[in-house]
C-alpha cells in the first residue's frame, strides 16, 4: 500500500486543491482498502482501484460542499463580457530552463489557484483521462458546461503559468 500513497494523495489534492482535505480523503481511501484487504491483497489492479476510490471520494466531498462553492462560481466576473475567451497560447519555450520538478510544482500551485468549478473538470479530463461526457455525468452538469469550464480553466492556467514566480 505504501507504493500507492503518493498517487492517492496527489489524485485527491488535484481535485480538491486543499492539502488538509486531500490528506483526509487519502486516509479514508486507505481505511476502505484495509476493510477490503482480503480481496485487494492479491489483486493486480489495486492501483486502479485505489485511484478510482480516491477520485470518487474527492468528488463526493466536493458534491457535499457544492452549495458553498456554487455561490462563488455564479458571481459575475468584473469586466467579463460573458463570451468564451479565446484560447491563450503558451509559447513552446515557456518551460525552457525550468527543471521538471519545478515545472510540476508550478503546475500544482497554478491548479490550486483555479476556481473549483474549473479545476475539477480540468483535472478529471487531463489527469484522470475521463471523457467530457463522463465528467458531465459525474458532476451532474451539462456537457456544454464541462467544455466551457475546461476551456476557461486552460486559459486561466496558461495565464497563471506565464506569470513570473514570486519567491516563496
Amino acid at each position: 500500500m505504501r507504493a500507492y500513497q503518493d498517487m492517492v494523495y496527489s489524485t485527491a489534492a488535484r481535485l480538491l486543491g486543499n492539502d488538509a482535505q486531500a490528506e483526509d480523503i487519502a486516509q479514508e481511501v486507505f481505511l476502505k482498502a484495509y476493510e477490503n484487504f482480503e480481496q485487494l491483497r492479491t489483486s493486480a489492479t489495486i492501483g486502479g482501484w485505489l485511484k478510482t476510490v480516491a477520485t470518487n471520494m474527492s468528488l463526493n466531498h466536493l458534491t457535499r460542499y457544492r452549495r458553498r462553492w456554487r455561490l462563488f462560481a455564479e458571481l459575475p466576473d468584473s469586466g467579463s463580457s460573458g463570451a468564451l475567451e479565446t484560447l491563450f497560447c503558451v509559447p513552446d519555450t515557456l518551460c525552457d530552463g525550468i527543471a521538471a520538478d519545478e515545472q510540476a510544482r508550478r503546475l500544482e500551485l497554478a491548479l490550486r489557484r483555479l476556481p473549483v468549478h474549473q479545476r475539477v473538470p480540468l483535472v478529471l479530463y487531463h489527469f484522470e483521462e475521463l471523457s467530457y461526457q463522463d465528467i458531465a455525468q459525474r458532476l451532474h452538469v451539462s456537457l456544454a458546461k464541462v467544455k466551457t469550464d475546461i476551456q476557461r480553466a486552460r486559459v486561466s492556467l496558461a495565464q497563471l503559468l506565464t506569470r513570473p514566480v514570486l519567491p516563496a
